[in-house]
Parts: C-alpha cells; sequence; structure tokens
C-alpha cells in the first residue's frame, strides 16, 4: 500500500522515515504503481513490497526447501552433531535389545516354567539383567543424545537469529520502507523460536523415530519375513495421508505465521504511539483493531487445527488395526505351526514400539511445515541484497576534509524523477542552507549525500572520489545528522551521548555535552550522565534530546554535518539554546542544514532554493534577496506571517 502524502516529511530525515520523506518529494500522492524502485540483482522494477518479479522465484525458494537451506548454519556445528548422532545410534540399537531378549526368555524360561519344569535360578536372573541394563543404557545414552543435539540446535538457532539481524542491519532503507516493524521482529524472534523448537525437539524426535523405524522393520523382516510383511501394512495408507495433507498444512502455517506477524505489528505500532491513542481517546479503537488481528491469527490457527485433528486421530486408528491384524495373523500362524509363541511375543513387544515411534512422527508433520513456514520468512529476508552495494574496490576514505560536489544528480524513486540535473558544490568548511517547499526535493537531496539512497544518475563525490567508492561503513562515519525529531536509545544519558563512539571516556562525554549546552541540566537530573532517559527518550522534553543529539554529532567530531530542522519543533527560549549549541557544533565543518524559518540560516555562507526537483537559486542571503526571485519570495511569505502572528 502506498503511504499517503505527509506535508511535513521533508522537514525529517531520520532513517526511519526516509522512505517517507522520498515519497513526499513529488508533488502528487504516489499511486501503488509509483511505489516501485529498482532491483540491485537484474535491475528491472520492483513492486511495492521491493520483490522484482524476475529474481522473486530464484530469490525465494519453495518453503519445503526452506528447511533443508537451514543446513549451512549446521555446519559450524558439525562435530557436535556428529556425536549426538554417534549416540543416537547406541541409544536406539540399546532400545531395541530387551524386545529381543523376550523370545529366548519366553522359550527358556518361561515356557519350562508354564510346564511344571525347573528352571536355573541364575538363568531367569541373567535374562533379566540384560533387560535392566539395556533399559537403563538406552536412558543414560539418550540423555547424552538429547544434551549433545539440543546443545547443537540452540547454537545453530542463535546464528540464525545472529545472521538475521546482522543482514536486516546491513540493508539498505528502501527494504525498510516498505517493511513493517513488527513483522521483522516476529521474522527474527518468533520464527526462529519455532525453528529452535523444531531443531531441538521435534527433528531430534523425527530422526529418531525414523531410525528406530527402520531397525526393527529390518529385525522383524529378519525374524519372520510374512508376519513382518503384515506388521508393515499401515504404513501405505499413513503414507498416502501425509502426502495429501502436506501442502494444506504448509499453506495454513504460512498464513498464520503472517497473521501472528501482522498482530505483533499492531503492538509495534500501538505502544510507542501510547501518548497519541490516550490523548485522542483512541483505546477502544485500538482494542478492537487487536482483536481483528488476533482473530485472523484465531482463524487461520482453526483451520488448521480442523485438519489436524482430523489426521492424528486416524492414525491412531490405522495402526490399532494394523495391531489386532497382527494378533489374528500371529494366532493363526501358531495354530498351523509355522510360527512360535516366542516370536509372536517378540512381534508384539516391536510393535508396540514400531507403531508408537510412527504416530509420534505423523505427529511432527504439522512442526515440520510450520518450521517450514517460519524458516521461509527467514530467508525472505536474508535473500533480499542491499541496493547500496559496497564498492568492489574500496578506497579507504579516512577523515575528509569535508568538500562535496553533486554532479548532474537525478534520482528516481520507481517511475517518478524527483531529481532533476542538481550541479552544486559545497567547500571543506563552508554552511549551505537548504530552503523550498515540502516535497521540493531537499530531503532527498541530503539522503544521498549520506548515500542512503544511490544516485539514479550522475555522482556525488566526497574529496574529489565518486561515493560509492567508499566503503559505506567508514563514509558514513564521516557525516553527523541532527534531526528535527532526535531519536535517542533506551538507556542512560552518557550510553546516548557515546552512541557514535562507545569507546569514548566519561571526560569526552562531559565535554560535548558542555559543548552541546546540556550538561547544566543533565546535572540536575537525579543520576546525572547515569539516568535513563527511557525509551525513546521519553523522559527528557523536546529540547533536551536535541541538546543530547547535538553531543552525540560533537561527540564523533564528523567532518560533514546535516542539521535537519534542528529547531523548528522547540519554542523560543529552547531554540536559543540550541542554536548556541549548534554554532559550536558547525565550526570547522561542512554542513547542509534543511529550514523552512529562513531566520535559523542567518549564518549560512550560501543558501540553495530547491523547486520540484531543481536547483533554482543559489547565493548569500542579501544578494539573493536583491535577485528578488524564489527566495526572495519566500522570505515576504514568512515576514507577512510572523507580522499576523505579531498582531494576533
Amino acid at each position: 500500500m502506498a503511504p499517503s502524502e505527509d506535508p511535513d516529511a521533508e522537514s525529517r530525515a531520520n532513517p526511519a522515515d526516509v522512505q517517507a520523506d522520498v515519497q513526499a518529494d513529488a508533488s502528487r500522492e504516489p499511486s501503488q504503481s509509483d511505489a516501485t524502485t529498482v532491483c540491485p540483482r537484474c535491475g528491472g522494477m520492483t513492486n511495492d513490497d521491493g520483490v522484482c518479479a524476475a529474481c522473486a522465484p530464484q530469490l525465494q525458494p519453495p518453503p519445503r526447501q526452506a528447511l533443508y537451506r537451514l543446513a549451512r548454519f549446521a555446519r559450524p556445528r558439525l562435530g557436535l552433531i556428529l556425536w549426538g548422532t554417534a549416540l543416537m545410534v547406541l541409544s536406539t540399537a540399546a532400545g531395541l535389545v530387551p524386545p529381543y531378549i523376550i523370545g529366548p526368555f519366553y522359550d527358556q524360561v518361561l515356557e519350562p516354567l508354564d510346564a511344571g519344569k525347573r528352571v536355573p535360578t541364575g538363568l531367569a536372573a541373567w535374562y533379566l539383567g540384560w533387560l535392566g541394563g539395556a533399559a537403563v543404557a538406552a536412558w543414560l545414552l539418550s540423555w547424552a543424545r538429547n544434551d549433545a543435539l539440543c546443545r547443537a540446535s540452540e547454537l545453530i538457532s542463535a546464528d540464525l537469529r545472529n545472521h538475521t539481524y546482522a543482514h536486516l542491519q546491513r540493508l539498505s532503507l528502501e527494504f525498510f520502507g516498505g517493511q513493517r516493524t513488527g513483522d521483522l521482529i516476529s521474522r527474527v524472534s518468533s520464527d526462529t523460536d519455532r525453528i529452535c523448537s523444531f531443531l531441538s525437539a521435534d527433528a531430534l524426535d523425527f530422526i529418531t523415530d525414523a531410525l528406530l523405524i527402520l531397525c526393527t522393520a529390518g529385525l522383524l523382516v529378519w525374524i519372520n519375513p510374512p508376519l513382518a510383511i503384515v506388521t508393515l501394512a499401515p504404513l501405505i495408507p499413513i503414507a498416502w495421508l501425509v502426502q495429501k495433507l502436506r501442502g494444506r498444512l504448509r499453506h495454513g502455517f504460512a498464513r498464520g505465521t503472517t497473521a501472528w506477524g501482522d498482530m505483533v505489528s499492531v503492538l509495534a505500532d500501538t505502544i510507542p504511539g501510547i501518548r497519541v491513542v490516550k490523548a485522542f481517546a483512541q483505546e477502544s479503537r485500538e482494542v478492537e483493531r487487536f482483536a481483528r488481528a488476533n482473530q485472523v491469527v484465531l482463524d487461520a490457527n482453526n483451520r488448521v487445527n480442523r485438519l489436524w485433528s482430523f489426521f492424528g486421530p486416524l492414525v491412531t486408528f490405522l495402526t490399532e488395526c494394523g495391531g489386532l491384524v497382527i494378533w489374528g495373523c500371529g494366532v493363526w500362524l501358531i495354530v498351523r505351526g509355522d510360527v512360535r509363541v516366542a516370536v509372536l511375543l517378540q512381534f508384539v513387544a516391536y510393535i508396540g514400539r514400531f507403531y508408537t515411534r510412527l504416530e509420534s512422527m505423523s505427529r511432527i508433520l504439522a512442526s515440520t511445515q510450520r518450521a517450514g513456514a517460519a524458516a521461509h520468512r527467514i530467508f525472505e529476508i536474508l535473500d533480499r541484497q542491499p541496493s547500496v552495494p559496497e564498492p568492489t574496490s574500496p578506497r579507504d576514505p579516512g577523515r575528509l576534509a569535508g568538500a562535496v560536489e553533486l554532479r548532474g544528480v537525478r534520482f528516481r524513486y520507481g517511475k517518478r524523477e524527483v531529481l532533476h540535473g542538481i550541479d552544486l558544490r559545497i567547500e571543506p568548511g563552508e554552511m549551505l542552507g537548504l530552503v523550498g517547499a515540502s516535497g521540493a526535493g531537499k530531503s532527498t537531496l541530503v539522503n544521498l549525500v549520506c548515500r542512503f539512497y544511490d544516485v539514479s544518475h550522475g555522482a556525488i563525490l566526497a574529496d574529489g572520489v565518486d561515493i560509492r567508492e567508499y566503503p559505506v561503513e567508514a563514509y558514513r562515519r564521516n557525516i553527523g545528522i541532527v534531526l528535527q525529531e532526535p531519536f535517542l536509545f533506551y538507556g542512560t544519558i552518557a550510553e546516548n551521548i557515546a552512541y557514535g563512539r562507545p569507546d569514548a571516556s566519561r571526560e569526552e562525554i562531559v565535554a560535548a555535552a558542555r559543548a552541546a549546552h546540556a550538561h547544566a541540566f543533565i546535572l540536575r537530573l537525579p543520576d546525572g550522565y547515569d539516568s535513563l532517559v527511557g525509551e525513546r527518550g521519553q523522559a527528557l522534553s523536546g529540547g533536551e534530546r536535541q541538546r543530547i543529539s547535538i553531543a552525540r554529532a560533537l561527540l564523533t567530531d564528523p567532518r560533514i554535518l546535516i542539521l535537519d530542522e534542528a529547531t523548528s519543533a522547540v519554542d523560543t527560549e529552547t531554540e536559543r539554546e540550541i542554536q548556541a549549541a549548534l554554532d559550536t557544533l558547525v565550526q570547522g565543518r561542512t554542513t547542509i542544514a534543511i529550514a523552512h524559518r529562513l531566520s535559523t540560516l542567518r549564518k549560512a555562507n550560501r543558501i540553495a532554493v530547491v523547486a520540484a526537483g531543481e536547483l533554482v537559486e543559489i547565493g548569500p542571503h542579501d544578494e539573493l534577496l536583491a535577485r528578488q526571485g524564489a527566495y526572495f519570495r519566500l522570505h515576504q511569505a514568512q515576514m507577512k506571517l510572523a507580522n499576523q502572528i505579531g498582531i494576533g
């Protein structure tokens, strides 16, 4: 769905809101077909979800293959897996010993006793010892097996979570613009947890059951082939049922996991915005919205459960019928003299385990399909490639001097070109103001300078080198951003100031806070620099959050500074304090300042006017006023509005 037009979107450069900023750079609300972009793999056009029709079949394998792809995450744990597998074979073998001993135990102990003959006590004790020893050995081996393989599955799942989260961090902002936060959280947390549960429990049981069934089937055929054929007969209808239900279960669980992600998205939307919910008295509406999302989850799960509730009892019924057939055939063969009673007892003991494991394997079908759907959603993330690629032959930017040049820069968002041939050079240490109406292209321009996106045509140079030749992370270390609505992470004030430089000393943190005019209010807090700011910094005022964000930028000492309406959302007194902090911040740095209030650009060396994606005017404040062009009209309109407010 294309996002609605936001008249204030151009005044932000928050990475989380970049997608909305770019879409607001057009003069009209984008249509569904506009919400497309270029596929980084083939150069074709993607849809509004960022999916390329040409590459999708290659990038997204069917869910039944997703579990097999987890094997690459198992390679680092291969030693532990092989050890657990060896223990599994030994525990399975130990579990097959007691039923086999029942035959000779009956022939040499029970049958003579039943006929009134005397049996040596030692012989009975010897057989009972074997039965008890096999049971103890099977228990100890199973315990060691479970410990090894469960540790391996937890390690694999942890690796999968780390790899998925690290890949998310490498993806470009285009990807996040088309995703819901709650759905991504659900994939990294809930879906990986489902995979972990499958690997640590269900997959382990499945392999153990399969191994035991194969070994048992081989023993039954070796003991008595005709009776073994009767025993294995229920496998045919069960296998047919599994084949019929597998696809329906897979699609059902896929719907369920998607619905779960949508429900988590409602939580991720509502909880951070709880103040707005309460301010507009929309609690009941949000409760209903969550209930609707929860109902979708319930309906999806109910459809799967109805199907599964039929399959499970049917498998049990077939195995019970198989047991009755075994008894009937066994008695008939005993009457004919073809089978001894001891052999029938062996078969009965084995089929008890055989059918129990068979029922257990059939129940694993559901968890396998559920884990397959979860793995498919994980690989949908892992198969995405960043649209801002790393250079093949990177050049180390080191510490840039700060010269920025735009040469014929054009930028397309989908089918719309939102910047049209921008040519601009900013000298090291120069402060350039960017002004223009909302949607003119200001935020798009600075997003390209930050390389949140790559230009569609032309080039952006930093110190004379195309920024696409620099490693993304190394280049961005030279850039600092102060946003209109600063984002603080949950943690202490000191941790937030040092976010860009986690190794900074307390003295450096305090020095940055002093320069940002934040030291005084920080000391008034109960725990000073160790005070918790709350989630997203809600424990602080807007002006306090802004000064902390300025201190954060100061501590990283960037060579290129982006100011995006840094004083527009505060009162006049706070604006003066923030402006004083900004005056310190911009010293000696190349600065690009976006502003709607032209008064905030009084210290800019030059001012560039952007209109409809084009650079229409550039020059010092006085010179632009003298031209009486676009900048003059903006200035006059603001002066008139200020006078009207003053009169009011």
